[in-house]
């Protein structure tokens, strides 16, 4: 379990990260969002030892990651895959890494084996491609065996087939029990990756709950309806929280009423509905949406 407690990062007067508190729980997925600047990177440094804080602290199963005897078999972490010796073949990376915490050779192998890299694993790792560097930094974080990994940003550079791998991956470790923290600017793979989500913005907590409530939190969330009798029920749904858009072709989009509300009004006036759907916003629509004024960059129109 990953803890961040009143964590503050601050680089002269700016603050990068600012009393931020969250959990990470095992047995989950757990994305890690926000835009650009928001603190992310620097709240994973900090988680793993790598930068000290300001303020706050940072526990990894209740300890710092300083205070593990051998912090590879607890955290396992990526958070840059270009973090290696150019020189080197991939399999002497690891064995190297491996060296330092008494882990066998044959480890060695299996974490080669998993992240399908045995044809290249005797390539000197400054050659590889990043999709292929990022195979290795994913080997690396789990050579430990861990309990708990953080990886930023683990999909950058794979192709399709890469991404689908990591994100089952992902799955498979959290159903193992492992807690696993993620960061991605890919909304799209987050959404059918993570069961959980952090978000921060400007170094803040902005949201920290499943996926489901936090797109339901968006106020692009709608309602589709589709009736003969469109205009009788615009009238009679139309109030000063609800907003009914009618697209002209017997369909509304509703705002400010459930699905269920909208039924038992139809119903009270008979009449028929072809269709009654809810329209959720996509994970991206929301993160845009509760995201805009923490936005540190923003182009102009």
């Amino acid at each position: 379990m990953l803890e961040a407690l009143s964590l503050t990062k601050c680089y002269g007067p700016a603050k990068a990260v600012d009393d931020l508190t969250f959990t990470v729980r095992p047995g989950t997925v757990t994305g890690f969002l926000g835009p650009n600047g928001a603190g992310k990177s620097t709240t994973m440094r900090m988680l793993i030892g790598l930068d000290v804080p300001t303020g706050g602290r940072a526990t990894v199963d209740g300890r710092s990651y300083a205070d593990h005897p051998a912090p590879l078999h607890e955290v396992g972490a990526m958070l840059e895959a270009r973090a290696i010796h150019p020189g080197r073949s991939a399999r002497n990376h690891l064995r190297t890494l491996a060296a330092t915490h008494g882990i066998p050779g044959s480890r060695v192998d299996e974490v080669i084996d998993l992240v399908g890299l045995r044809s290249v694993a005797n390539r000197r790792a400054g050659g590889f491609s990043l999709g292929m560097a990022q195979r290795l930094g994913i080997a690396a974080a789990l050579l430990g065996d861990p309990a708990t990994l953080i990886l930023d940003e683990p999909v950058n550079g794979l192709d399709p087939e890469g991404v689908l791998w990591i994100r089952t991956l992902l799955k498979s470790l959290a159903a193992e029990g492992r807690t696993v923290f993620v960061s991605s600017h890919l909304m799209s793979e987050m959404a059918l990756t993570a069961d959980h989500l952090v978000i921060i913005g400007r170094g803040r907590l902005i949201a920290d709950c499943s996926v489901a409530e936090f797109t339901r939190r968006s106020a692009k969330n709608t309602v589709l309806v589709r009736t003969p009798d469109a205009a009788r029920l615009r009238d009679r749904l139309a109030g000063p929280d609800v907003t009914v858009t009618d697209d002209g072709n017997r369909d509304l989009i509703i705002s400010g009423l459930t699905s269920e509300q909208i039924g038992r009004i139809a119903a009270e006036l008979q009449i028929v509905l072809y269709q009654l759907t809810d329209q959720v916003a996509s994970l991206e629509e929301a993160f845009m949406e509760q995201t805009k004024d923490a936005t540190e960059y923003q182009a102009v129109a």
